[in-house]
């Protein structure tokens, strides 16, 4: 069953993303963290290194200006990024996002706080490392291509391999295989003047990519293109993410690009993290009302799982018959199901039933009516159910 959405909205099409997002491994939550940020804040303004951990970091913004010329954009934020993951910062305008994300190169200062790539310090390293993290381990997609309007695709992708010193026809090699890589095969002779803004922004893509970094810095990338462009290119970010496994931190204002892209998400408001988890548990489980305004209108079906809907099977013969379903299979995969047959589903992992499905707990999963899980249970975990056996091939 295809979610229906108007021309340019993204939202009909998060519940097929939330399936292909991720690489087939996942994000390796017990290794080592790439990005790892402890207590991160950035006072613009005069003395700014008096504001965090004193008195003045509890007054209301307003009052701060007034009374010291300072603004608070980052406020005592930490979080890890996974390696593999695509962690997405969400915000509304001025909640702090985009600065953030320049502060994890040091391309914007930090007032106070740690930063880490594989546990070395970024606000340790000299001019020299600085370098080399942003040429070789962290590569930033701008809102704004920059693109050089003199220079063809293929020298606009090779740029940053040029200013490396790689030689001319290696660069130009990895650059061809850049272009590609992100649809513009054919193009390579083209000028910026000649390309629409999608396929513009599939340059910096590919500009970025050519490096080969560690980990890609996207800054709201999208929000400048019209909306089928955008979905277009958000496509093109989840196909990435699939094939490559890369690493990314994502910036957006956009709820239904963050649930898209996303492998977790961290909502900012203010300068501060109010709420960072998975899509699931960002809209299943708002931390608070204004999480909770902020994802009041996405289909709920789309992002929760089975897991919120599971209850206990009545009996063996009930959790031996229907469809079996995963655990990640979605509401709406899940309604589809026991539509087609008239009965409930089995959820079903390495051949233990967990729980059953119907349309009941289904439809209560919709209107939001489903218990909350508990706290002590890990959000990605499946508690047992059911407790029964799966006797057939699931």
């Amino acid at each position: 069953m295809n979610a229906t959405a108007a021309p340019g909205d993204s939202t009909g099409d998060i519940r097929e993303a939330r399936t292909t997002a991720s690489p087939a491994t996942g994000p390796a939550v017990d290794e080592k963290p790439v990005f790892s940020v402890r207590n991160l804040w950035k006072v613009f303004g005069p003395k700014a290194e008096r504001v965090p951990g004193g008195p003045l970091a509890d007054l209301p913004p307003d009052a701060l200006r007034e009374r010291t010329g300072c603004t608070v954009a980052v406020r005592d934020v930490s979080f890890d990024v996974r390696p593999g993951e695509c962690f997405v910062v969400m915000g509304l305008s001025g909640s702090g996002k985009s600065t953030l994300v320049r502060c994890l190169t040091r391309l914007i200062e930090p007032t106070a706080g740690t930063i880490a790539i594989d546990g070395e310090d970024v606000g340790g390293m000299d001019k020299g490392a600085l370098r080399d993290l942003r040429r070789h381990r962290a590569a930033m997609v701008f809102q704004h291509f920059g693109l050089l309007p003199h220079r063809t695709v293929l020298d606009n992708v090779a740029y940053g391999l040029e200013i490396q010193g790689v030689g001319k026809a290696e660069r130009r090699a990895k650059a061809g295989e850049m272009v590609a890589k992100v649809g513009l095969a054919g193009m390579e002779g083209r000028r910026p003047g000649q390309l629409s803004g999608g396929q513009q922004q599939r340059v910096g893509l590919a500009r970025a990519l050519a490096a080969d970094p560690e980990v890609l810095l996207f800054d709201e990338p999208f929000s400048a293109l019209d909306p089928l462009i955008r979905r277009d290119m958000q496509e093109e970010v989840v196909r990435l993410h699939r094939d490559e496994g890369r690493t990314m931190v994502f910036i957006t204002h956009d709820l239904s690009e963050a649930l898209r892209v996303g492998d977790r998400i961290a909502l900012m408001r203010g300068g501060r993290v109010v709420q960072c988890g998975t899509p699931e548990e960002i809209v299943g489980s708002p931390a608070d009302d204004y999480v909770r305004d902020f994802v009041r209108d996405v289909p709920r079906e789309q992002v929760l799982t089975v897991r919120r809907a599971m209850r206990p099977a009545h009996d063996a013969g009930e959790a031996a018959t229907g469809p079996a379903l995963s655990p990640a299979t979605t509401v709406a995969d899940a309604i589809e199901a026991v539509a087609r047959t008239g009965c409930s589903a089995r959820v079903v992992d390495a051949g233990r039933c967990l729980g059953v499905v119907d349309s009941t707990s289904l439809l209560g999963v919709v209107a939001g009516l489903e218990s909350t899980p508990s706290k002590s249970t890990p959000p990605n975990s499946t508690p047992s159910m059911g407790g029964f056996e799966e006797k057939t091939a699931a």
